[in-house]
């Protein structure tokens, strides 16, 4: 196997002699070998540099491996390095080590040529994931540049078509207002689709920035229903807003994401419901007095069992012919998340679905 000049190998032993004698085996293979004796020095050392792989003494003084590798696999700014665990011990323990996130091990007294082909698997691992890991970030820059450059268009006939709508750009037939209408609706889907895909995008590269402020969860929601009646009118549904007691409706949060989130609710709402109504529900928690509950329950066709568990994954619209991408709910979610709130679901499927969001409120 040809080893990459990048191939960096952290062996940790509190054994001089061990650490001499595989230091010399896998320089030899061309690795970049960086040893030390200690726990605490490992994490120093994986916390500034990058490896491609870390051999770990499983008996060391202080901070033993147990720690060593816990702290390393709960780190949020170490990214995935195999493990290979050095072991004098029985089978049992071995397994038990595995099962704390170390990749792989190797008995003592260590033969060469077993060491050097786990290293090369274990090493074949990481080039794996790192490529990745790499195609993946590479999407990511596609889907973020494709929805940038699709927003544009889609923004300016949006305007154009709202501009023959309201007779700014001459007389339209009946026939023509109903074909513009149609228009500008499926233009509308589409902008918002793409508008989705682009906040996505930016909570999962870490690029979203919240701007926290106090909003006033009561005022939220009834902005948001008074933009969606219109919808609601065209199915005649009615939308129906029920506060439970006097209690503490302010919260710190980004008004605009909460927004978002809450009218992606109503208007899922909408969407699956063909008669009947939206009920909305605030009420202080029942769990937590710092916490608010907001339910948004229909009268739709519910949501089969099988698709509850995944329904707010990425990419999961469900079987109905009405659904979407299946980024909806996962951005509702991921903008719950950030705001430490929850979001669940109840369905009974054929009847009706409940969705509730649980909220801290602004204390003070």
């Amino acid at each position: 196997m040809d080893v990459s000049p990048t191939d960096k190998i952290l062996v940790v032993d509190d054994s001089p002699d061990d650490i001499f004698f595989i230091k010399t085996i896998l320089e030899e293979e061309g690795y970049a070998v960086t040893a030390t004796d200690n726990g605490p020095a490992a994490l120093a050392k994986i916390t500034t540099s990058i490896f491609d792989l870390i051999l770990l003494n499983a008996m060391m003084p202080g901070i033993d491996s147990y720690e060593v590798t816990e702290r390393i696999r709960t780190h949020p700014d170490i990214s995935f390095v195999p493990i290979l665990l050095i072991t004098a011990h029985n089978s049992s323990n071995v397994v038990y080590r595995l099962n704390l996130d170390v990749d792989d091990f190797i008995r003592k007294p260590v033969i060469v040529d077993e060491l050097l082909a786990r290293v090369r698997s274990l090493v074949r691992l990481k080039h794996s994931i790192n490529e990745r890991d790499e195609i993946d970030r590479q999407c990511q820059d596609f889907v973020s540049r494709l929805t940038h450059d699709l927003r544009t268009p889609l923004v300016a006939a949006e305007r154009i078509m709202s501009l023959f709508l309201e007779g700014a750009l001459g007389e339209l037939s009946p026939s023509m207002i109903e074909a513009m209408t149609i228009m500008a609706r499926s233009n509308n889907n589409l902008l918002s689709m793409v508008n989705t895909l682009l906040e996505v995008y930016c909570f999962e590269a870490g690029r979203k920035n919240l701007v926290f402020q106090l909003v006033e969860i009561k005022e939220l929601i009834n902005e948001v229903v008074d933009g969606l009646i219109p919808l609601a009118e065209e199915k005649k549904l009615s939308i129906n807003i029920e506060y439970i007691n006097d209690f503490n409706t302010s919260i710190m949060g980004d008004r605009l994401e909460l927004h978002r989130l809450f009218t992606n609710l109503v208007g899922n709402a909408i969407k699956f419901t063909d008669s009947g109504f939206i009920q909305l529900k605030i009420t202080a928690s029942k769990h937590r007095d710092d916490y608010i509950n907001i339910e948004v329950a229909d009268t739709g066709k519910g949501i089969p069992l099988d698709e509850q568990a995944t329904l707010f994954e990425r990419f999961r619209p469900g079987n109905h012919k009405r659904s979407g991408s299946g980024l909806g709910l996962y951005l509702s979610r991921r903008i719950v998340e950030a705001h430490q709130g929850s979001i669940q679901v109840t369905s009974e499927p054929g009847r009706s679905s409940i969705f509730t969001v649980n909220l801290p409120v602004e204390q003070g």
